[in-house]
């Protein structure tokens, strides 16, 4: 009996769930084509929005290798703020009251979200729109515009030429409305500090000399960019005369008088500047450090976590160090071996132009033997070029140490590695393998140039940044080659350590500065005593420190994250871990807030 009564439980109970999977599969052939349906309406809405932004700013558009507003600069007045407040508002009841969250595809549900917290951050921190220094010391609107020119604005033809003398002629609005801004920020307390004067006053200078500034010596840089893009040209040769001679027109009469008046107004407000360095002397400054934590870590850790973070980072790196002081064999403290890597001459190439020559084909080799390697770490390989570039000169004395610039979606222009080759006691050998590593590959140049390459994603995923994820992964490359096997040369893995030092010591002054008041001079001493980089390099990340307040908190942050979710990983899946597989999710959904990169990765080991 017993038997009989479990076999017919046993039939009721199968009969009950091929009913049931039954109704599960129909629902799902209903389901798919309404999910199917609401995805694509969304992703429509994103670009949309996207395409809609990208209209209303030129500049934009010519860093995707767009020519529609070719001649045109984008609009920085207060006007343009508010314009900008509203349309973000109605995008967000937009998106709330038309697209259906619970019937998006996962990918989707991810955009909605990201898009969702975009706009509500944009709302939420428009009252500290003027909370920044749109002029400083190592970038602003003072220094982007010939930057812009030399570095987007190219020129294939006559109407692109014809676009650029059209934006010569236009630097003047935009300075204009640059003076104005700096003069509402003063109203409500926001000065730079004194130290900020001088070095943009300088690259004010330098913008507007040579000729046809002046008439003897080299060309300006703008004059000189613009007569090497219109001479390769096949035009007449009056019409490159004739271009040269519209271009230098409008260099005279429309942009040196407008840079007159930047450095004029400068000089102005440096007699009203003090030298209080942290944003807790804005008003509401602290809560306004609180937000820029939040955004540029995409965390909910506070400054003193922050700072606690750091300090446990310098400790342990410390220890490292001192590892591979007795691997070479040096006898002193920690800080006799940092004088030692600061001054020692083998550790540094001519400061020559054959110096200079030398640490770029080095960083081309270290580049491309990391490029030969990748297989072994990724599945998707960018198929964009990538180039390494000098700093110009216009720039190099101000500009940071190295930086990246994303190709061009449209394949004409490569992405680019720039190295601040202007001193190059700044640039010693024992780093540049990191650095390379950092801004090209497998760093900046595979995580960005992937993102732009993506075939699923909406534009402004693929075009988006998320701090914390871009600077941790080019920080977590940095390591990479260490667990390949590279780094063979003990110095160049030291060199490795310092600059994971110098972020981890990141997290320490910023705070410092931002949230526990500390001085210029306090930040600098820190600096100077905790890692090998010269004085001028940690005067110079102090000085940035406190002009983009909390930005360099995303490289230890972001890195120390991909690390944790990759050991999570690792622990769980066991021998099914595959470290390509691993950086295909980590790379193949863009740049994303560490919180939402985290459930991916969850979400990979739950179906592996």
């Amino acid at each position: 009996m017993l038997s009989t009564a479990r076999n017919t439980h046993s039939v009721s109970l199968f009969s009950l769930l091929g009913i049931l999977w039954a109704v599960s599969i129909g629902n799902a052939q209903i389901l798919t084509p309404l999910i199917e349906a609401e995805s694509q309406k969304a992703n429509t809405f994103f670009d949309r929005v996207f395409d809609e932004a990208l209209d209303r700013h030129p500049e934009h558009q010519t860093y995707l290798g767009i020519k529609k507003d070719y001649g045109e600069w984008d609009d920085y007045s207060e006007e343009a703020n508010f314009r900008e407040l509203e349309i973000t508002i109605q995008n967000l009841r937009e998106l709330e009251g038309t697209i259906k969250y619970e019937l998006l595809d996962s990918q989707t549900k991810v955009s909605y979200r990201m898009a969702k917290k975009g706009y509500e951050d944009q709302i939420r921190n428009f009252k500290y729109r003027h909370y920044n220094y749109p002029v400083n010391q190592m970038f602003g609107t003072h220094t982007s515009i010939p930057s812009f020119l030399i570095n987007q604005h190219l020129i294939t033809n006559l109407t692109d030429a014809e676009a650029y003398i059209s934006r010569l002629t236009k630097v003047d609005q935009i300075l204009e409305q640059l003076i104005v801004n700096l003069k509402i920020r003063e109203e409500v307390g926001i000065v730079p500090p004194r130290f900020v004067f001088p070095r943009a006053q300088e690259s004010c200078r330098n913008i507007i000399s040579g000729i046809p500034f002046s008439d003897t010596g080299k060309d300006s840089a703008l004059l000189a960019d613009f007569k090497k893009k219109v001479n390769a040209l096949d035009l007449k040769d009056s019409l490159h005369e004739g271009l040269i001679r519209l271009a230098s027109d409008a260099l005279l009469k429309d942009l040196q008088p407008a840079y007159e008046s930047l450095i004029e107004f400068l000089v102005n407000q440096n007699k009203r500047a003090n030298d209080d360095a942290g944003v807790w002397k804005f008003d509401k400054g602290a809560a306004y450090y609180n937000e820029v934590l939040r955004l540029t870590t995409t965390t909910a850790l506070t400054a003193d976590q922050i700072h606690r973070i750091g300090l446990t980072e310098v400790d342990r790196i410390h220890g490292e160090m001192r590892m591979i002081m007795k691997q070479v064999g040096f006898k002193g403290a920690l800080q006799d071996f940092f004088e030692f890597m600061r001054t020692d001459e083998q550790f540094y190439y001519p400061n020559t132009d054959e110096g200079r020559e030398a640490y770029l084909e080095r960083a081309v080799a270290v580049i491309d033997d990391m490029r030969d390697r990748l297989d072994t770490l990724f599945i998707t390989k960018p198929e964009a070029d990538i180039i390494v570039k000098r700093v110009e000169a216009f720039r190099e004395k101000s500009a940071g140490t190295a930086f990246y610039q994303r190709p061009a979606p449209d394949g004409t222009r490569p992405g680019t590695y720039y190295a601040n080759l202007y001193n190059m006691k700044n640039m010693p050998k024992y780093q540049l393998e990191a650095l390379a590593y950092h801004e090209g590959i497998p760093g900046h140049h595979m995580q960005l140039a992937l993102s732009i390459e993506s075939e699923g994603l909406p534009k402004f995923r693929k075009f988006g940044g998320q701090t914390a994820y871009i600077e941790g992964w080019g920080l977590y490359c940095e390591q990479i080659p260490k667990e390949l096997g590279l780094y063979t040369d003990p110095y160049s893995d030291f060199g490795r350590l310092a600059m994971e030092l110098w972020r981890a010591c990141r997290l320490v002054v910023d705070t410092g500065i931002h949230a526990k008041r500390w001085t210029r001079e306090k930040g600098i001493e820190y600096y100077k005593t905790n890692t090998p980089d010269s004085e001028r390099d940690c005067v110079r990340m102090v000085e940035r420190h406190i002009v983009m307040a909390g930005q360099a908190t995303a490289y230890k942050i972001g890195m120390l994250k991909i690390l944790e979710l990759r050991e999570k990983a690792r622990n769980l899946m066991g021998d099914d871990f595959d470290i390509r597989q691993f950086h295909e999710v980590v790379l193949s959904n863009g740049a994303v807030p560490l919180d939402i990169l985290e459930e991916l990765i969850d979400d990979y080991i739950t179906s592996e």
